[in-house]
């Protein structure tokens, strides 16, 4: 069975395409710029390098156009028809309370999907850009979607609800929801499975680290509270996004600066976090450099990230009456060793030592805690296409 993995931003789309029988990616792939000009393919089959291709790309119909044609290009590509396709899984960000798990696209889907547009208005408009134009594309191909939001669906009332008055919950969903959720679900089901443990015995903290962040309390496999909120703007200070927040400080703000809510929309997402405290960048491998030399901000902001997660790892330990495991993922929580050193620093009261040896490993499956360790510290690299794959591969079937 191949199956073709979809994740649509709103100028991007990303794919890749997945032997079933194997779960080796034959081809992946991403679209740049769509709508803008300097749009371009680069597309990579597995064992050769990449081809770049510089060409128009108005919309994302065309965007998959060229998709299909880079697969079955006779010099790069991996198919030799598209009803090689057995199906595509979609990425989709956003499903409000009304899918707890992925399902097959009909219209009943999509119009759910349309009302969870206010709840994502930056995400689910691209997200179902790509699933209207594959579905023209390819109309007799079953399409998946698979939703970040869903794995957080478990989590319990008193931890997604906020303390406003009850009616904005009726009238508007106001909750948290949390995000990165497939990840979450990726890494916490391997650890397990590296550990060699059923994960309904474990309790384990996920720490999705990339420009953005979040931390996740999985109990016995199943979310139990989660960083991010009704947007993916809360829980630990991000790339550019500000993190938790007092809300009366918005107010203050925009009282003080005059600043209207679109405005600070665009403060908290793009001016805050590590980029805003450091004033160098929002990466955080110059900021570790900076730091390295002596620059206060980027000190202050490199701390401020480690420092948030520590919080979150041990409130999410007590939320859980423990915990078994801790694991790192995402491009800082891969390849950052200075990072899991700082959030694992002082945290041999909870069971938790990491080993420095061990700990130097970037972006490869490995146990870094010491020996000794009660807590097993792990860095499992992330890999949300293939859960969208084996989700779409099981519904397809079934």
């Amino acid at each position: 069975m191949k199956i073709l993995v979809l994740n649509c931003g709103s100028s991007s789309l990303k794919y890749q395409l997945f032997d079933m029988e194997t779960e080796a990616v034959l081809a992946k792939g991403l679209v740049e710029r769509i709508g803008i000009e300097g749009s371009r393919i680069k597309h990579s089959k597995t064992g050769m390098d990449p081809v770049i291709k510089n060409i128009e790309i108005n919309n994302h119909k065309v965007a998959i156009k060229h998709v299909l044609e880079a697969l079955l290009s006779t010099e790069h590509g991996v198919l030799k028809s598209l009803d090689e396709l057995n199906a595509v899984g979609h990425r989709v960000v956003h499903a409000g309370e009304k899918f707890a798990y992925s399902v097959m696209i009909n219209k009943e889907v999509i119009d759910a999907l349309q009302e969870c547009v206010p709840l994502a208005p930056l995400h689910n408009p691209a997200n179902l850009m790509g699933i209207e134009a594959m579905q023209e594309a390819l109309p007799n191909v079953p399409q998946v979607g698979v939703f970040d939001t869903a794995f957080h669906q478990t989590m319990p009332g008193r931890a997604f609800m906020y303390g406003v008055p009850y009616h904005y919950y009726e009238k508007y969903k106001v909750r948290r929801y949390g995000f990165h959720g497939t990840s979450h679900f990726y890494v916490s089901y391997r650890a397990a499975e590296f550990l060699g443990r059923d994960v309904k015995d474990l309790k384990i903290v996920t720490c999705h680290l990339g420009n953005g962040s979040s931390i996740t309390a999985v109990d016995g496999g199943k979310s139990i509270d989660t960083s991010m909120g009704f947007s993916p703007l809360p829980g630990v200070i991000m790339g550019t996004r500000a993190g938790d927040v007092d809300p009366q400080l918005l107010t203050f703000l925009a009282e003080q600066e005059d600043i209207d809510p679109k405005a600070m929309n665009h403060i908290l997402n793009k001016e805050s976090g590590l980029l805003g405290i450091s004033g160098i960048s929002s990466d955080l491998r110059d900021i570790e450099e900076e730091a390295a030399k002596g620059n206060k901000r980027a000190e202050l902001a490199e701390s401020m990230l480690y420092y948030g997660i520590k919080k979150y790892v041990g409130a999410y330990a007590a939320a859980m009456g423990g915990i078994d495991a801790l694991v790192f993922t995402a491009g800082i929580g891969e390849n950052s060793a200075r990072a899991r050193e700082m959030v694992c620093k002082n945290m041999e009261f909870l069971g938790i030592k990491i080993d420095s040896e061990k700990n130097n490993v970037r972006g490869k499956e490995a146990v870094i805690s010491t020996d000794d360790s009660r807590v097993k510290v792990l860095v499992i690299p992330t890999n949300e296409e293939l859960v969208i794959a084996r989700d779409t591969r099981d519904i397809v079937s079934k």
